[in-house]
This record gives structure tokens, C-alpha cells and sequence, in this order.
């Protein structure tokens, strides 16, 4: 038997054989597509090596012709077969590169039964006997065929293809495999690309030998093939030798996790794929047996907060790594589901983001505790103003009945005028002002009322800090006035907005003002006095201070003070300094009280700068 018959049935034997071990394997594991098509790829590389034997072994031109044009169903196996390969092993390449080279192999196919002879030659004329391997085979002369351009052009898209597949596989930091099974496919399929080229356009005068490349290939794709198979029978028989350590590690782990009522969700983003619990999919509405996407998920998420989620989520996968939100999440009944995520993103050494896990908890009786907190403490801080009120009743009313008489004064003095028979209109005209400035300024008192007795929720919007301090002023100013108390007001120039609720804040100063005015009832007269100012506290908070001349707060009292219930004064019931530091902490500030050098307290809030707020 001759050398070139022994090696070319060897390379057809070999294939055949991995073909017929990788096919049972796939038989065994239906997933394992990678294995069907390197099966695929085997066959057609057998398939084509006979072809090439019986090439290099015919006897006359027809002949030739006829092996040579069904040679061309091994290759258009070859390459479809290397295209899928590659798609289910890498897990990568794109996809309309894949049509492509899958589409003019197919397309070659076609012509090849249909023009000339077959899809490399018009016609075969002769046939030339060469020495190869020692011995003397058979190559063709003839007309060559343009239309063979279509199957060169279909192999120069599938190497093509298989660069963009390695080159992902590169940059997910699996440079083994993408030089190993890419390179190798790449080199191995454009080195017989190049030969088969050269020789159907009578460039060189050797017969076809793409086999021994495929050869090649198949070696390679089979030896990575077996080392995974290796490697995950390694890594089943360690998990084996401590499966029960690990059995005993997850039940502890299952009810660790089901007492404290979490899911689990773990992201894998190299392969694209999702795994979750079923307490997790129970909590988003998904079955058991529901594929997960992405996508899919953030469907569930309320759409008002699916942008916030969306950020945080970009924010860890970016480099930060960690992430903590609380969103809603909508059934597919509808109902409506509050949901606490906290999870961290594992990275390679390229710094790119392989798995994200993350657990969730149902806190929907939490939010609604939260929630009748909030309507609680709306109540109560309601409840406080109209106490707050109703102590200020006296000093309103005095300060009502100011412009009240007034615009009376001035509406007889008016009537009397205009008993004259040529009454004096520049005088009447005077008064009509006079009493629409009074009639603006009890207009004004009773607004600032009504907003203080009004129920609401707690609506942040930028504040002049002068307008805030000043508002407060015009309430207490009477009774300050009638208790021989001086109200002094110092607020800074030129201070940015802060971010607040008008009504809230109001409430806050109007409580901490007459507090102090309280404290001063011991003093004599000229000694009484009560500050207000405001300054910045630094770049991202303005500090407003109700400081006054009072005997100050006991040492001892000074860490009860602001507790629920805890007063000083004979009537009082110890709520409106709890409520005002409620108030300032819901505005994201600070409430304390620090006891002056000379004498007196000074309470000081702080608030946040409207302009840092919004650009946050």
C-alpha cells in the first residue's frame, strides 16, 4: 500500500473516530452543542480526505471532475459546522458574520451542481501526473471556474468570523482558549484556503492537501475538548470528596437565608446567564421554571423607579462594586411589592465585570410602617403648630386689630372728607393707600396662618433664608413686643436657598423663638432678648441659630432635652422640640443645643444648600 494512501485514510480513520466519541457524548449530554458540531466538523473532514484521495487517484478527467464536485458537501459541512462550533464554544462572533459565511458557503454549494463541470473548474481537459510523497498522483488542467470566488469569499468571511469570536474571547480574559481553538482555526483554515486558492487558478501545480490543515484543526478543537471534559471530571470528583461537607455548609447556608427571608440571585456575565432562587422568583413573580433575562427583570420594577435602579446597578458594574436600593417591584397580578437589593460585582484582573450577587428581601410591611410613621409624625407636627397657635393667639389678634383700626381710622377720616363740598382727592387718595396697606398687611398675618394650621406632607422646595427667618418674625414680633422682648434678626448677606418645606421649617423657628422667649420671664425688662441668624456652615449647609439672654439648659438635661415628653415648663407637654428635630433630620440637617459662654442657649439647625441638592 502506498504512503499516500495509508496517511489520507489514517487522517480519515482518526476523524471519524472523534467524530463517532464526540457525537456519543453529545447523545449523553444534549446541551453540550459544541460536541455535536466538532462531531460534524470530523465527519466532514473524514469525508473530505477520501475525496482528496480519490483526486489524487483517478484515472481520467470525468472522473476527477465527479470526485472533485462532491468533495464540495464535506466543505460546505466544514465550514457550517466551524461556525457553530464556534458560536456555542466561545459563546461569541457575531451573528450576521455567521449568516454570512454559513450563506455563501451554501450559495457555492449550489453553483457547484450548477455551472461548469463543478464550482472550481469550467471544464477539466487532462490530467497531469506529479511526484508526491514519492509516488506519482493525479492533478487536473483545465478552464477554472469564476464562479469558485463565491466559495473563497465564504471562507474569507468564516476566518473572518473567527477572528471577531477569538478577539471577544480575548478581551474576556480566556487568551488560552482564544489563541489555542481561534488562532488555531484561524491559521489552520486560511492556510488551506491559501493552498486551494493557488491551486484551482494554476498558481503552483500540487494537489489539493486541505485535509492535512483540517487535520490539524480537528487535533487542536479535540484536545481543548477533552481538557474541559477533563477538568470538569476533576472538578466532580473533588466536589465529590467533599460533597458532604458542603451538603452540610449549604443546608445551614438554605436556612440561614429562608429564615431571614432572602433570595439569592447570582449574574453570570460572561456566559449571559441568570440563576435565582425560588424564594427570589417568588418575590418577583417568576415560576420556577421561568428563563431569566435582564430585561426581563427590570420589566417587574416599578417604572418610576426602574431609571434610579438602572444608575445604581451601571454604578457597581463601572467599578464601584457594591449596591443597595430599595424599589418597588409589580407582579403580574398587579400587586405592588417593595423590595430591598443588596449586592456586590466580582472582576477580573482586566477589570471587567464577571458575576454580580445580590440578596432581596420583601420590606412592604416595613414601607407601610414607614409610611403611617410619616402620617404620624404629619399629625403630630399639625397638632403642634395649632398648639403653637393657640398660644400666639392674643399677640395675632393684637396684631391684626393694628391694621384692622387702622383701615377704620382711615375710612372716617376718608367719610369725612368727602362731607366736604370740594373735598381735598390728593388726601382721599392718600388714605385709600393707607388702607390698602393695612388691609395687605392683616391679609399677610392671616396667610401666614392658615399655611401654619393647614395639613400637609412634607414638600421640599428652595427658601429665601431672609423671606424664612422674616416670615417667622412677623408672627412672633407682637407678643415679643408685648412681653418687653427684643427680637433681633442677623442673617448673612448674599446666602444661597436652601431646600425645604416652608411650612415645616416656619414651624421649627416659631418653636425654637417662643421657647425662648419663655425661658426669659425670670430677667428684668432690658435684659430680655432673642437672636436669630443664619450663616454658612461651610460649602454644603446654611446653620440657622435661636440664641437668647435665659439662664440656659441645666448640664443634666442636656442629653434628654430633645427626648419625647421631657419639658421644663409647668403646662407643657414636651413634644415640640422631638417634633422639631423630626422636621430637621427629614430635611437631611442637625439639630442641637450648646449652652453660651456668658449666658443663655443657643439652639442651631442646619439645612442644606439648595443648588448641592439638585446637583447630587
Amino acid at each position: 500500500m502506498s504512503l499516500v494512501t495509508i496517511i489520507w485514510s489514517m487522517i480519515g480513520s482518526a476523524c471519524l473516530t472523534l467524530a463517532a466519541i464526540s457525537f456519543l457524548t453529545w447523545c449523553r449530554n444534549r446541551e453540550a452543542w459544541a460536541n455535536l458540531f466538532f462531531s460534524l466538523l470530523a465527519a466532514g473532514t473524514a469525508a473530505f480526505a477520501f475525496c482528496e484521495l480519490g483526486m489524487m487517484r483517478a484515472r481520467t478527467p470525468a472522473e476527477f471532475g465527479t470526485v472533485l464536485k462532491w468533495g464540495h458537501v464535506p466543505t460546505w459541512l466544514i465550514v457550517v459546522s466551524l461556525v457553530w462550533f464556534a458560536r456555542s464554544y466561545f459563546k461569541a462572533g457575531r451573528k450576521w458574520l455567521a449568516w454570512l459565511a454559513c450563506g455563501l458557503r451554501t450559495l457555492a454549494l449550489v453553483l457547484n451542481f450548477l455551472v461548469g463541470q463543478n464550482l472550481n473548474y469550467r471544464e477539466i481537459t487532462g490530467l497531469r501526473h506529479i511526484s508526491f510523497l514519492g509516488e506519482s498522483v493525479q492533478i487536473a488542467e483545465g478552464v477554472p471556474n469564476p464562479w469558485m470566488l463565491v466559495g473563497q469569499m465564504s471562507l474569507l468571511a468564516l476566518v473572518v468570523f473567527l477572528m471577531d469570536a477569538s478577539v471577544t474571547v480575548w478581551r474576556r480574559g480566556d487568551r488560552h482558549r482564544a489563541l489555542a481553538v481561534g488562532g488555531g482555526a484561524m491559521f489552520f483554515m486560511f492556510s488551506s484556503t491559501v493552498q486551494s486558492v493557488f491551486v484551482f487558478w494554476g498558481i503552483i501545480r500540487t494537489p489539493i492537501t486541505a485535509s492535512l490543515s483540517f487535520m490539524c484543526l480537528v487535533l487542536v478543537m479535540g484536545y481543548e475538548l477533552s481538557s474541559d471534559t477533563l477538568r470538569a471530571s476533576e472538578l466532580a470528583r473533588r466536589l465529590q470528596q467533599s460533597e458532604a461537607g458542603l451538603h452540610e455548609i449549604e443546608q445551614r447556608m438554605r436556612l440561614a437565608v429562608e429564615a431571614a427571608d432572602f433570595g439569592v440571585l447570582i449574574r453570570d456575565f460572561t456566559r449571559n446567564e441568570i440563576w435565582a432562587s425560588d424564594r427570589w422568583r417568588a418575590l418577583f413573580g417568576f415560576s420556577e421554571t421561568e428563563p431569566l433575562e435582564f430585561q426581563k427583570i427590570l420589566l417587574r420594577v416599578h417604572p418610576e423607579d426602574r431609571d434610579a435602579l438602572q444608575s445604581v446597578l451601571e454604578r457597581a458594574r463601572s467599578g464601584y462594586g457594591v449596591y443597595d436600593a430599595d424599589f418597588r417591584v409589580v407582579l403580574p397580578t398587579e400587586e405592588l411589592r417593595w423590595v430591598a437589593a443588596r449586592g456586590r460585582v466580582e472582576f477580573d484582573s482586566a477589570g471587567k465585570p464577571t458575576f454580580a450577587r445580590s440578596v432581596s428581601q420583601d420590606i412592604t410591611l416595613q414601607k407601610k410602617a414607614e409610611e403611617e410613621t410619616r402620617n404620624l409624625q404629619q399629625e403630630l407636627a399639625h397638632a403642634g403648630r395649632v398648639s403653637m397657635m393657640g398660644q400666639l393667639s392674643s399677640a395675632l389678634a393684637h396684631e391684626i386689630n393694628q391694621p384692622l383700626g387702622a383701615i377704620l381710622r382711615n375710612a372716617e377720616a376718608a367719610e369725612l372728607f368727602m362731607q366736604d363740598p370740594s373735598p381735598d382727592l390728593d388726601e382721599v387718595r392718600a388714605i385709600l393707600a393707607d388702607i390698602r396697606k393695612d388691609d395687605q398687611r392683616a391679609g399677610n398675618v392671616i396667610d401666614r396662618m392658615r399655611g401654619m394650621l393647614k395639613r400637609g406632607s412634607l414638600e421640599k422646595k428652595p427658601l429665601n433664608v431672609g423671606d424664612l427667618v422674616g416670615d417667622v418674625a412677623v408672627l412672633v414680633r407682637s407678643d415679643a413686643t408685648a412681653r418687653s422682648i427684643t427680637l433681633e434678626l442677623i442673617v448673612a448677606d448674599h446666602l444661597p436657598p436652601v431646600l425645604g418645606d416652608p411650612v415645616h421649617l416656619q414651624q421649627v423657628l416659631l418653636n425654637l423663638i417662643v421657647n425662648g422667649m419663655d425661658a426669659l420671664e425670670e430677667l428684668n425688662r432690658g435684659e430680655r432678648w432673642v437672636r436669630v441668624s443664619a450663616k454658612l456652615g461651610g460649602p454644603k449647609t446654611i446653620v440657622i441659630a435661636v440664641s437668647d439672654s435665659g439662664p440656659g439648659v441645666p448640664a443634666d438635661q442636656l442629653t434628654h432635652i430633645f427626648d419625647p415628653f421631657f419639658t421644663t415648663k409647668p403646662k407643657g407637654m414636651g413634644m415640640g422640640l422631638a417634633i422639631s428635630r423630626t422636621i430637621i433630620e427629614a430635611h437631611n440637617g442637625r439639630l442641637w443645643v450648646e449652652n453660651q459662654d456668658q449666658a443663655g442657649a443657643s439652639f442651631r439647625f442646619t439645612l442644606p444648600i439648595a443648588e448641592q441638592e439638585f446637583t447630587t
